[in-house]
């Protein structure tokens, strides 16, 4: 059995140590690679590997919007969100779908967070936001939140995927912070190198309100930073990264990811050591 992880770039990409560890521990007789592939390559890539023994591979940026447009089948999640992150092939024929808010909502489970407990604020309207918008309306959260730059890009998400969600402008998302239970940063804000100060008023959050980052590297994003300060519950993108990568495994290795595996402290060893 084989599998793999493609993107540009890719080198990055902690998928491969997390699903060989798993690999490793079941005694499977398999591989999982990575695959660096542009753009302009991507689409002959995918149509080429449907054909060999392949059993599938998880998509990363920049190609989870083409993986929707090559599949020939695609689950509900997928289309909703616009995105595949998980590609299954079968006979030649191409499966899409994603795993994000999945893994998103088994992040909120591993943590003890109810995404059921109150009103969400979601920062961002990009390709994380729609996952994590689409995970929280599918779990029954009372109310969604969005506060992204741009207005009209969170209009636009809310439009298609919560019509009933509350938009609120960049410069007024203080407000979006009062009585919720959750609050997710779905922007890039935090990666390594860039601000990670979202410039948030955390006196305006009630003390029993969790927040979570969708970036894991650095694992200690400002934002969770200054949320602990301020005496919330903080989850960062590790558990997202773990949770979406568990139904990828069971689709192409049969079975699920061993529960006894410590897999978060193999991957966060790997970033202490890459930093």
């Amino acid at each position: 059995m084989r599998a793999g992880v493609v993107g540009d770039p890719i080198a990055h990409s902690l998928s491969p140590r997390l699903m060989q560890r798993w690999i490793e521990a079941l005694s499977l007789d398999a591989d999982y690679q990575r695959f660096h592939i542009s753009t302009d390559q991507f689409s002959t890539f995918i149509e080429e590997q449907a054909r060999t023994d392949l059993s599938g591979l998880n998509v990363t940026l920049p190609h989870k919007a083409a993986a929707l447009d090559l599949a020939h089948e695609a689950t509900e999640a997928a289309r909703a969100i616009g995105a595949v992150n998980l590609l299954t092939f079968k006979q030649g024929r191409i499966h899409g779908d994603n795993t994000d808010a999945r893994g998103f909502l088994d992040s909120l489970h591993q943590a003890g967070a109810d995404p059921q407990a109150g009103p969400a604020l979601v920062l961002g309207a990009g390709g994380a936001a729609r996952a994590i918008v689409y995970a929280l309306q599918q779990a029954g959260a009372p109310e969604i939140r969005i506060a992204n730059r741009s207005r009209a890009s969170a209009e636009t998400l809310a439009g298609v995927l919560a019509p009933e969600a509350r938009i609120f402008d960049w410069d007024d998302r203080d407000a979006g912070l009062v009585d919720a239970a959750l609050i997710v940063n779905a922007t890039s804000l935090g990666l390594a190198g860039t601000d990670s100060n979202l410039q948030l008023d955390w006196s305006q959050a009630p003390r029993s309100g969790v927040a979570v980052d969708s970036v894991y590297k650095p694992l200690q994003t400002g934002f969770l930073r200054d949320a602990g300060i301020a005496g919330l519950k903080t989850i960062d993108g590790l558990g997202m990264l773990i949770g979406q990568a568990k139904p990828s495994f069971a689709a192409f290795f049969g079975c699920p990811p061993p529960e006894a595996v410590d897999i978060r402290a193999l991957l966060v060893a790997s970033l202490e050591a890459s930093a």
